[in-house]
């Protein structure tokens, strides 16, 4: 085969290599992600506040009325970083009015899901007033692919 041939040759494999790399992986490799998520219910067998196949509070409700201090409970798969993931609770205006981390209560570096509990204090909040309790997925890495949150809006 002269030169021009063997370049001819190579340049196509090239654009078949580039074609199923644009066309194929992706496809295959890309995660969905959920960011600033808010609680959403399943069906009426499970009213919990969740993520499907990611989190699901047990001890918190849609538009539950909360107060200090308040312990949260659940389960959670793919949320922890050392044993933990951050919590916070928000009154309406966004502002954070306590935060902690919710801690695993068992194996956390398992393919399941792993019971977790949080107790948080916060001051009063005027009565009838709204906030939210907001879990973040931990992210180590910072990268905002891998951020995750559920948020849950409550009444104090």
């Amino acid at each position: 085969m002269n030169k021009t041939g063997w370049i001819l040759s190579v340049v196509g494999l090239l654009i078949i290599i580039a074609a199923i790399t644009l066309f194929v992986l992706p496809a295959s490799t890309q995660a969905p992600t959920i960011t600033n998520q808010h609680a959403t219910t399943t069906p009426a067998e499970d009213l919990r506040p969740q993520i499907a196949g990611r989190i699901v509070v047990d001890t918190l409700k849609v538009g539950d009325t909360v107060a200090s201090p308040i312990t949260i409970t659940g389960t959670a798969k793919g949320w922890y970083f050392e044993a933990s993931f951050p919590v916070e609770v928000r009154n309406a205006s966004g502002t954070i009015l306590a935060q902690g981390p919710a801690q695993a209560q068992s194996d956390w570096m398992v393919d399941a899901f792993v019971p977790f509990t949080i107790t948080l204090s916060f001051s009063a909040q005027p009565a009838s007033s709204t906030g939210t309790v907001v879990f973040h997925k931990d992210n180590p890495s910072g990268l905002p692919e891998n951020d995750e949150s559920l948020t849950i809006p409550v009444v104090f």
